[in-house]
């Protein structure tokens, strides 16, 4: 049995990792730590695992974690991880970042987008990202890992196998809408439900912190031109992504590279896929439409954002990197209604 250890469970991302950790026939959950609610039983704050997990959640400390762990996954805010992830690295254990701390290797780039300077950079170097399809070699071996965030994942699944395509350099443009469950546990008045309920809105158009993120994963080939959504749903993101090729070709080709992979459904051509399919699962469903009018080819992707693009994928990463069948606590259909 893997013995796994958590920090940060109380916010959206820890909550679904601890959801899916009870239910994995080879993981026992041996600690969870909080700064907010530590010495309080973890089934007081959440009332959803009593009878499930049997702990308290207790202060953050790196060696007693490591002493425990054979993992330990990191679910705090982003640039909250980087001491946390760093104190454990050191205390020997391995390391799964679920936030967005250890994802960009131009930590120019970090600073820029994040607002902060990294404190850990000799470490970012380390970091394997968490993309199994294109990282599976190097997770297996991995001591840390940063699991890409949930809008990457909705970009990158379709796109990364076209980095080497007749694409022109016309900047890629990609709207994503997300449920309100990406934008975290804190209360604020812009996701307040007066405010979101029959609501849709676009927010931090051209400064997302993602941009670098997807840029870089996609070799930075492509420059992508990508605008945010939030609409009144509580989990899921629809992606369309709308690409200029040099000339109309067909994408199937390029997506062999799939048909092993467990978690990645290639619809094809002029199949396009709901939030429905994917909810509360670890898929990744994408198709496309070739628009002989305009020369253009939009592709539309739909994951689960607390599962596959989250939770879900860190699992997925700890299996690979312990030697378990991917799969492993993970075969989960979409849920719907």
């Amino acid at each position: 049995m893997i013995k796994v250890g958590i920090v940060g469970a109380t916010g959206y991302g820890g909550r679904e990792l601890l959801r899916l950790l009870c239910a994995h026939p080879q993981v026992t959950v041996t600690a969870a730590a909080s700064t907010s609610v530590s010495g309080d039983a973890l089934a007081d704050e959440l009332p959803a695992f009593a009878k499930l997990i049997d702990l308290e959640f207790e202060t953050f400390d790196a060696t007693s974690l490591a002493a425990r762990c054979d993992v330990v996954f990191v679910g705090v805010p982003g640039k909250a991880s980087m001491a946390p992830v760093a104190a454990l690295h050191e205390a020997g254990v391995c390391v799964i970042d679920i936030g967005p701390d250890f994802r960009l290797q131009d930590l120019a780039l970090f600073q820029k987008y994040y607002g902060v300077e990294h404190i850990a950079p000799e470490l970012v170097q380390k970091a394997v990202y968490g993309f199994p399809a294109w990282y599976r070699d190097a997770l297996r071996q991995a001591e840390i890992i940063a699991v890409p965030g949930c809008y990457p994942v909705s970009m990158l699944t379709p796109l990364r196998p076209l980095t080497d395509a007749p694409v022109s350099g016309v900047p890629i443009v990609i709207d994503s809408i997300s449920g309100i469950s990406g934008a975290g546990k804190s209360l604020s008045q812009a996701f307040h439900f007066p405010e979101m309920n029959e609501n849709l809105k676009a927010y931090k158009i051209g400064v997302h912190q993602h941009i670098p993120e997807v840029e870089q994963e996609l070799l930075n080939r492509f420059t992508i031109q990508f605008t945010p959504h939030v609409g009144p749903l509580t989990r899921g993101i629809l992606t369309t992504i709308t690409l200029r090729p040099e000339t109309l070709f067909d994408p199937a080709p390029y997506y062999a590279c799939y048909a092993d992979e467990p978690f990645i459904r290639v619809l094809g051509a002029g199949k396009t896929p709901d939030i429905n399919q994917v909810r509360a699962s670890n898929f990744c469903d994408f198709g496309w439409v070739c628009d002989e009018r305009t020369g253009n080819i939009v592709m539309v992707s739909a994951i689960d954002n607390l599962m596959g693009g989250t939770a879900g994928m860190a699992v997925q990463c700890m299996n690979i990197r312990f030697g378990l069948e991917e799969n492993t606590g993970l075969k989960w259909a979409g849920m719907a209604p």
